[in-house]
């Protein structure tokens, strides 16, 4: 059955088989005005390429822009998002202009889509997005500096015969040093014709002190449980 994927005026069709593509494309024509762009290159910020390995999917150019905007294109590339042993507080430093640093957290947040590698570092920024301080924006500043370091980085989903899925689930203890509350997060690969990363949260939990190995059992059997209402729906 062929599925359609809607935003405002833009449309992506897609399904098994091409027959049925063609009748959705000329049913449309019929009732609006449409331009075919035929296979299917960019939406909304992402770019796709097929090879016979598989489909890659990434935001070059949504970044690039990004960069420009902020100034970022002539800094030093970091090697990480993020520094591992920074230890941040509620209150870094002097105040900045919160809606600036709301918008920069969101746009990084959709550049997320196709960037599970910088996914915890923006969960870690939008913590602050009530009252960021000058320490929280450099570390924005220190993700837009590892981003000019990984343009090409994005999501390939590579054609296979295998039909498995695949967790990968971790958490911290008490690792908030302004609540002590703990961080957990997870990733899945879903192998069905074609295998990619599909789910990659990365939450702070309301529980607090909870000894390491049930966090991390807690956090995994919540796993199993998501994945089993996905795929019932």
């Amino acid at each position: 059955m062929p599925v359609l994927i809607v935003y405002v005026d833009d449309i992506i069709v897609t399904g098994k088989h091409i027959e049925e593509i063609i009748l959705i494309k000329e049913m449309l024509a019929k009732e609006f005005e449409v331009k075919d762009l035929d296979a299917l290159r960019y939406f909304l910020g992402m770019e796709f390429a097929r090879s016979k390995k598989g489909i890659s999917v990434s935001q070059r150019k949504y970044t690039l822009d990004l960069l420009e905007e902020t100034g970022m294109l002539g800094s030093k590339p970091s090697k990480t998002p993020i520094e591992l042993r920074d230890k941040r507080k509620m209150f870094g430093g002097s105040p900045v202009d919160k809606e600036r640093y709301q918008q920069l957290v969101g746009k990084l947040i959709y550049l997320s889509h196709t960037r599970p590698d910088i996914a915890s570092a923006i969960s870690l920024v939008g913590q602050y997005m009530h009252n960021p301080c000058q320490g929280h924006l450099n570390d924005v500043y220190r993700i837009l500096r590892y981003l000019k370091q990984t343009l090409g980085n994005g999501l390939f989903f590579k054609k296979t015969i295998e039909r498995k899925v695949e967790v990968f689930t971790d958490a911290d203890w008490a690792g908030s040093i302004d609540d002590r509350k703990s961080t957990s997060g997870y990733c899945t690969l879903v192998w069905e014709q074609t295998a990619g990363l599909e789910y990659w949260p990365h939450e702070l939990q309301e529980l607090q002190q909870m000894e390491l190995r049930a966090e991390q059992q807690h956090w995994l059997h919540y796993n199993q449980l998501n994945l089993l209402v996905h795929y019932r729906e």
